[in-house]
């Protein structure tokens, strides 16, 4: 029995592993936008320390919902804080956090994204989580930093299904490597152009002689427009745009944007460079509608930037990457925040959830985009 028990284990674990690894991306299809180099995991991941966890919450015939967390390095992230900054495409949101990030100009606690009634959840596990981490002992303040897109058509949103220990799991299972896109995480019930929407993410790599730096973007894509990929109509060509049929012409809905980077950007740059991930939200056919809420949360991770909650110090000395310099990776962002989003779109699959709503899956396989 216990050889049995150990081969039906082996087994399941394969099958996962090969289910994981046969989950389409753009790419897969030959598709490869934009003239920049991704990558090894064409994901945020591929910045060194990042990791992304995911808590999915798909039960029964309402709850489609859940969580994704990216943890920025592997360290106490209260004690040493990231540089970041915040940009606003449009405003109709709830993130959390948003103007200490924008006055200090770092991030303190791993950022959390979810639907937008389980904003105050995913606080509360933040504030708990930062305060039972070593060396936190004494922390009166936490500053947590929540994004959010509503995902009720087809998730039970005012059952606020998310948990405390949904939002926990999610950063302590939180891994580098490949990142599951799709149905999964903060983008189990999202729409996002008509079509199922989801988390996606992808990054870009520049050449040495540039720097050699990295920028990787994760999205939660749940927003309208018209579809344009890597420049061909696909909204017009299938016919599935906004205001263009009486199912799914909402447009509203909210895109959430992380960029990290190596690249040693303080606040100012970081900003920049947020503003430009946005252009890549306009790149994919995107709007920003009225309700629609879409923020870029944007991160350095290198290690020279960090700022330590206490210092001896009353200065410091920084090496920051001059404005000549940034253009590359304006160019970077844009880029991964498209394809990140085409991402999602591609590895998204069918969903009916609350009242029998139905989201279907991008058809992909019928564009004739040039492969």
């Amino acid at each position: 029995m216990k050889v049995l028990h150990t081969f039906l284990t082996t087994s399941f674990l394969l099958i996962m592993a090969l289910s994981s690894t046969s989950q389409k991306r753009l790419r897969d299809y030959g598709v490869t936008p934009g003239v920049m180099t991704p990558g090894t995991y064409n994901a945020i991941t591929d910045v060194k320390g990042v990791k992304v966890g995911h808590t999915t919450l798909n039960d029964g015939d309402s709850v489609r919902t859940g969580v994704t967390a990216i943890i920025p390095h592997k360290g106490n992230i209260f004690q040493q804080k990231v540089p970041a900054a915040i940009f606003v495409g449009n405003g109709f949101g709830k993130l959390a956090g948003i103007t200490q990030v924008n006055e200090l100009g770092n991030l303190e606690t791993p950022i959390v994204l979810t639907n937008t009634l389980s904003v105050s959840t995913a606080m509360q596990a933040l504030i708990e989580y930062t305060l039972n981490q070593e060396g936190n002992e004494k922390v009166q303040s936490v500053n947590a930093v929540v994004g959010e897109t509503n995902d009720g058509f087809l998730n039970d949103i005012r059952g606020m299904h998310v948990k405390v220990e949904d939002v926990l799991n999610a950063i302590h299972t939180a891994k580098d490597g490949v990142v599951t896109e799709g149905n999964v995480g903060a983008g189990t019930g999202t729409v996002c152009f008509g079509f199922k929407g989801g988390i996606g993410t992808s990054s870009r790599v520049l050449p040495t002689s540039l720097g050699g730096y990295t920028v990787g973007v994760l999205v939660q894509s749940n927003f309208g427009g018209v579809l344009n990929i890597d420049g061909f109509p696909a909204g017009k060509y299938l016919q599935k745009f906004s205001f263009s049929n009486q199912l799914l012409n909402n447009v509203d809905g909210s895109c959430m944007v992380v960029v990290a980077t190596d690249a040693p950007l303080d606040h100012r740059n970081l900003m920049r460079l947020a503003k430009r991930a946005f252009m890549g939200i306009g790149n994919t056919g995107g709007i920003a509608s009225n309700g629609s809420g879409d923020y870029v949360i944007a991160f350095s991770t290198a290690e020279e930037l960090r700022i330590p909650y206490s210092s001896g110090e009353t200065t410091n000395t920084q090496k920051l990457l001059l404005n000549d310099e940034t253009s590359p990776l304006f160019l970077a962002a844009i880029e991964a925040t498209s394809e990140a989003i085409w991402n999602s779109l591609v590895a998204a699959q069918d969903m009916t959830g609350i009242q029998g709503h139905r989201a279907e899956r991008l058809p992909f396989e019928k564009l004739p985009l040039k492969k």
